[in-house]
């Protein structure tokens, strides 16, 4: 994988231009694309013209123009944008999004649009998984996590509504960073679930997504080069725990341990009913907006929707609006509780998935153990390292509070560190 740390610093740096990173990774996706298959759309010439004729000016911002990919329900004025669907084959906006937008004014190089599941929902995209072809990259940010994993971007954004940008981290073992609610701006981005909806991204580790997210935003979100002490972890015991692979609840208590031989004071969790209840109701939500930010295409296009997707508007159809008016009460009570909770951490550790990724293409895993955070609004980030005995990637899930992203940061950093000196 690459660093966009290191290539960043060798930028400012003089030794690299943003050519010649941009090189690297073009090496990268002549290599790998054709198995992989991230990229919906892609322009190299014309990044390659980018790098060179506005070097100096990338090399002088936060990013120093290095590359970059955006989910393809990202909206870009110079690249198509399909939304992963048959739909909008072609659909050619007239204006960025908000979060491309940001990106370029920071230096970043966009060299093409990666692969989205359809409306970034769960009917399976062909992308595969880099760290092993036979299995799932999983979704639906699935090109931007094989982008990463494959060495051919170093920073890639995606979006998550249920565990879209967790779980395909997980699964192909690279950094998978879902800020706090509305920390990065979703305008100009396909709608499913505006009250869950989140903008997130991927790197290569904790320091290098932690620092494209302060490029990009002016934040004060970076973490290299610090020792901000030990954190207090909480270790998550959900209702759900049983559903979890024994090696993924094994991986969560190895972190959890080695951070603990760091000096972290760690604390066993059990999340009150209330949170419980709140997971239940995630879907309702998620499936009676979906029925409204998409009622265009479902009116108007129905038969050109997988059945994944036809099937959900149909039954998300029956949902009440006193029942999602419920669901929205349940939401705010367990967002107060969980706050309460993290006033006496700086982090907790959970599952970032079942386990490992599932082998095909049929399926891109099951979020169940990221729909909660979601719904919260918490910051979360995949801490990569640990793998299977199939040499699989396994992900650690770290939980932060509502609007604390760099002390999460800080406190994944550390058990990142923890995990590497541990192995």
């Amino acid at each position: 994988m690459l660093s966009a740390l290191e290539l960043a610093r060798l930028v400012e740096a003089g030794s690299l231009t943003p050519a010649d990173v941009l090189e690297r990774c073009a090496q990268a996706i002549t290599a790998r694309e054709k198995d992989v298959g991230a990229f919906t759309v892609l322009d190299l010439d014309h990044a390659r013209e980018t790098a060179t004729r506005e070097a100096t000016t990338l090399s002088a911002r936060p990013l120093r123009g290095l590359p970059v990919g955006f989910k393809d329900i990202f909206d870009t004025a110079d690249f198509p944008t399909a939304y992963g669907s048959a739909i909008y084959a072609g659909h050619r906006p007239r204006a960025d999004a908000a979060l491309v937008a940001m990106a370029r004014r920071a230096g970043a190089n966009i060299v093409g649009k990666t692969v989205s599941t359809e409306m970034a929902f769960l009917d399976p995209a062909a992308t595969r998984n880099p760290r092993n072809l036979a299995h799932t990259p999983g979704g639906s940010s699935s090109g931007s996590a094989a982008a990463v994993a494959a060495g051919m971007l170093p920073i890639a954004f995606g979006t998550q509504t249920g565990g879209s940008v967790i779980r395909p981290a997980a699964y192909c073992g690279v950094t998978g960073f879902k800020p706090s609610y509305r920390l990065l701006p979703m305008v100009g981005v396909k709608c499913f679930s505006w009250s869950l909806d989140t903008a997130g991204l991927f790197a290569a580790s904790v320091a290098d997504a932690a620092f494209a997210a302060a490029a990009i935003t002016g934040r004060d979100l970076r973490i290299d080069g610090l020792d901000s002490g030990a954190p207090r972890i909480g270790l998550v015991r959900m209702h759900i725990d049983d559903e979890a692979s024994p090696d993924m609840l094994r991986a969560v208590e190895t972190a959890a341990r080695a951070a603990e031989k760091h000096g972290a004071r760690v604390t066993e969790v059990v999340l009150p009913p209330l949170l419980a209840q709140a997971w239940n109701i995630h879907g309702t939500i998620q499936n009676y907006e979906a029925a409204r930010a998409l009622a265009f295409e479902y009116d108007h296009h129905r038969a050109q929707m997988s059945k994944f997707l036809g099937t959900l508007l149909d039954q998300a159809a029956a949902i009440t609006a006193d029942a999602y008016d419920d669901a929205r009460r349940i939401s705010k009570r367990a967002r107060q509780a969980f706050g309460e909770i993290m006033s006496e951490f700086d982090v907790m550790l959970a599952p970032a998935a079942t386990g490992a990724a599932p082998r095909g293409l049929a399926s891109t895993g099951d979020p169940r153990f990221n729909r909660l955070w979601t719904l919260l609004g918490a910051p979360c980030v995949n801490i990569a390292g640990l793998s299977d005995g199939h040499g699989l990637p396994l992900g650690v899930q770290a939980i932060g509070r509502f609007g604390r992203d760099r002390t999460m940061l800080e406190a994944a950093h550390f058990v990142e560190r923890a995990l590497s000196a541990s192995h």
